[in-house]
Formats: C-alpha cells, structure tokens, sequence
C-alpha cells in the first residue's frame, strides 16, 4: 500500500489537517520579521558632518546660512553627508573656510523619522557604509549555514524536535541582538539568528505538505506563504511605532514563545515516521488523525504490519545523506537544475525587497505596498499553478520577474510613481516565484531525501540572498548595475526552470527509484 492511499483512509485534509496548517503559519509570520528587518534597523537617516565634538542632534537643522560655511552642497543642492571644510585658523573671517575633509568629529543624524539604527549607533556611513550594508550578508550566510544543517539534522532525528530547538535558539539570539554591546556582538548573534530561523522556514513548509493529499498542496503551500505576507505587512505597522532599532529587535523576537507554546500540539511527520521505522508512533499519530477527522470507520486491525510493509516496499533500510541526492543520474539533473532555479528566484526577491527607498514614498509604506501585493499574488498562484502547472508556473514568474526590474531601469528617476508601479508588479511576480519554489521543490524530492532535498536548494537560495546586499553596493559604481544583475540572473534561471519534471497531480516520488523511474 502506498502511503497517500493509507492517507486517504485517516482524511487527507480535515480538521487534523488544518490545526497543522494554522500552528505552522506562527513560525512563518515570525520570518519575514527577521528576514526583512535590515530595512529598519539598519536604514541610514539623513546626516552630515558634526561641526565640533559632541554636537548633538538637536542642532541638524540649524540655521542654513550658518551651515553654508561649513558644509558643502552637493550637485543636487542638498547638504554633503561625508565632507566639511576645515577652518581657517586665523582671525580675519573673510578668509574663509579652507580644504574640504572627511568628518572630523563624527555626524548628526536625522531623528525625525529614525531615533536609532545600527547605522548611528556605530557611525556605519560614508566611508563606513558597506559594514551596514554587509550586516545583512552575515545574517543571511547564517540563514546558508542554517539551511545546510537543518535539512540534514531534520532527516534524522526528526522534524518536530529541530523545530523546538529553533524555536528556542531564535529567541535567544534574537534577544542577544538586541543588547549587543559592539558591531562585532551584533554581527555575531544576527548570524546565529539566521542559521535557527532558516530552519523553521524549512520545517514549516514541508511538515504542513507532509500530512496532506496531493490535491490539496496548491491550496495549503498558498495559505502557508500567506502568513509570510501578514509578517511583511506586520512588520512595516511594527517599524513605524518603534524607531529604536534595539526595541525594535524585541518586539519582532517576542513572537517565539508563541510559537514555543504551540510546538506541543504541532505532530511529528508521519512520513518520517514511516521511512525511519518508528512503526508504533506511526501507528499513534495516524489514529489520532482518523479520530479528529471523524474517520470512525478507519480499520486500525493489522495497521502496524500495514505500515511497516510500506516501511519495507521504500527500500529505505539505509540511511540517507547529502551524497544520495547525485548518485543517480536524474537526481543529479533535478539537483542542478534545481539550485539553480532557487539561486535565482532568491536573489531577485531580496534585490527587490532589500531596496524600499528611492519611490518617492517613505519606507514604511513601500514595506507595507510590498507586503500587500503578495497576498493578490499568491492567490493568483493557486488558480494559475492548477491550469499550466507547477514548471510553467515557476518559469515564467521568474523570467517576468527579471523583464520587469530591467524595464525600471529604463524609467527616468523622476518619474516615482511609475517605477514604484513596476517595482510591485515585479515585487508580485517574485513572490510567486517563491511561493512555487517552495511548493514545487517539495513535490519533487523523494520522501527519503526531501528534508535533504529542501536543505541544499535553500543553501542555494541562500546564497542569492547574501549576495543581494552586496550587489546593492554596486551601486556606488552604477546606478543600475545591480538592477541589471538582478535581472539577467532572473531571466536566465527561469528558463532553467524549463528542465526540470511537472509534478502537478502527481503522486509524491517516495524514493529515489521513484524519481529515477519517473513515478
């Protein structure tokens, strides 16, 4: 018997079904909060040069002609942020200011908008600036290391105990980020918040497809990815009532002894259950299953030998690594092809998330336009995905994607409302990018090299990601070389989309001879 038939026999999607769902949405709210976060802690306000030791902010709009003096205009007319001149030491005042240095005693900042971000706190501007910048790389290398570990961890000792010591350890270095005594401390504990909370994105997704039919994966992977967008949109609401970036930190990290709480009612995957011969726990989950389903009918006489002739019909007696998934020749294909799919689909959506400025609208706005049309988009994902599939889907989402940030380089910088238009239209478009990848990547992994599977194509979205912030910095070259990145690499890895299997109403590959044999 195959397992989606003894699925069928419990309630594929029923009330056991949608508890899972709705505990699973917490820890999928709570990621967009860390993921997206370097917007607001770390935004750089408006500043220029302090004009002696010590002055405070209070004096940043000082009397303009006062300034003139002292601080030099930039070609648009407004105040430089990096360069003041250097008075003339001597008496006679029509001499005038003399050459033009960096800062000599530190900034002022702006806190009309921003009390305090990481870029005041350690004076990350002008020549330091790509140190703020890059605290968005480190946390999301710790996101790459924590997609490596987890996928791998969670395939042996379970999926539902990695989840409490994410759950935990996210608190933990969340709150530690936020009391960070120095740049290094902080750079640190963001890593280490990234490597636990990669894993619950992982987690979450596959254990809430684990328990549910086939028919049903379209509807459950959109209303998953629904609740990153309600964080999306959280977060802006959260950002523009605490400007303090260390409060900040706290509010968006409290949110995990929630999801600490619900971890007991969230069960173990019973498709892991199966594969790794925990026949009896097997057997307990999926009564539990029948009885809140109603399923009084369901026949529970000789089920443990049931299961574990499923157990043995999966040739799964061995254990499985990282090295299953390229000993055979179309899962070496599906891996390419694969990681190359989510490289791209990663590195477009956070080139696009990662800049909300510049649209002629503040930041908290953009944030929340940002977060909004996702929700139109996914939607529009879960009746697309059931007419042209999930490999259409998936290539066409990202290869638009990529179009649509190009054409916003050919917008005049002046014409804001336009490019902020196509820059959610394309914002739309990535996010059902990344609502596919998930869904997709699911469904074409073996059950036995799934976590596996999902653990290797987030380090390879993963490492797009860390890369966006430092493709941002190129901008100090060209305008529009990072756009132009972003774009090619989209266009070009959605049409690697093209290779890989359609999956759509197909039964779930249960080992790797089901892939290599196109089941």
């Amino acid at each position: 018997m195959r397992f989606e038939e003894l699925l069928s026999e419990v309630g594929g999607f029923s009330w056991f079904q949608l508890r899972i769902v709705l505990l699973l949405c917490i820890p999928r709210i709570i990621l967009p909060f860390h993921f997206l976060l370097h917007n607001f802690i770390s935004a750089v306000p408006s500043h220029r040069c302090s004009l002696y030791p010590s002055e405070n902010a209070s004096t940043f709009y000082m009397d303009t002609e006062r300034l003139k003096g002292s601080i030099p205009r930039e070609a648009d007319g407004s105040l430089s942020s990096c360069r003041a001149f250097l008075p003339q030491q001597s008496t006679n005042a029509s001499e005038g200011p003399s050459a033009l240095l960096p800062c000599q005693y530190g900034w002022v900042y702006d806190k009309s908008q921003l009390t305090s971000t990481t870029a005041t706190e350690w004076d990350l501007v002008c020549d330091n600036k790509t140190q703020n910048q890059v605290l968005a790389t480190y946390f999301f290398i710790g996101v790459t290391l924590g997609a490596i570990i987890f996928g791998y961890c969670s395939d042996k000792f379970g999926w539902k105990a990695m989840l409490l010591v994410l759950f935990v350890a996210s608190a933990i270095f969340g709150t530690m980020s936020a009391f960070s005594v120095s740049y290094v401390m902080f750079a640190v504990t963001r890593t280490l918040c990234g490597v636990a909370l990669t894993g619950m994105s992982i987690i979450s997704i596959v254990l809430s497809l684990e328990w549910i039919d086939v028919k049903h994966h379209t509807f459950t992977g959109t209303i998953i990815g629904l609740s990153w967008n309600v964080g999306s949109m959280l977060l802006a609401l959260v950002a523009y009532f605490i400007r303090d970036w260390r409060h900040l930190l706290l509010a968006v990290t409290s949110p995990c002894i929630l999801a600490i709480i619900s971890w007991w009612w969230i069960p173990e995957s019973v498709r892991w259950q199966v594969t790794n011969r925990h026949i009896t726990k097997a057997h307990k989950q999926l009564l539990n299953c029948a009885k809140m389903n109603g399923k009084h009918q369901f026949k529970t006489q000789n089920l443990e030998y049931t299961i574990s002739k499923i157990t043995f019909a999966e040739d799964s007696i061995q254990n499985y690594s990282y090295v299953h998934l390229v000993k055979t020749p179309k899962m070496r294909r599906l891996v390419f092809c694969s990681g190359i799919v989510w490289f791209g689909v990663a590195l477009s959506y956070y080139g696009i998330s990662l800049k909300i400025s510049g649209f002629g609208v503040n930041i908290y706005l953009t944030q929340f336009i940002y977060g909004a049309i996702e929700v139109p988009a996914k939607c529009a994902t879960y009746f697309a995905l059931n007419k042209i599939g999930r490999r259409k889907g998936q290539a066409w989402s990202l290869i638009i994607t990529g179009v649509l940030i190009g054409l916003n380089t050919l917008i005049p910088a002046e014409q804001e409302w336009i490019r902020t238009f196509i820059a959610v239209l394309g914002k739309g478009f990535s996010e059902a990018s990344f609502t596919i990848a998930f869904l997709y990547t699911a469904e074409l992994f073996p059950t036995v090299l799934r976590q596996s599977g999902l653990g290797y194509t987030s380090f390879m979205g993963r490492m797009g990601v860390s890369l966006a912030p430092l493709v941002i910095i190129l901008e100090d070259i060209w305008s529009s070389l990072p756009s132009a990145i972003f774009s090619t690499a989209a266009i070009l890895c959605g049409c690697t989309a093209f290779l890989l299997s359609e999956t759509h109403n197909f039964r779930l590959p249960e080992t790797v001879a089901d892939v290599e044999q196109d089941k």
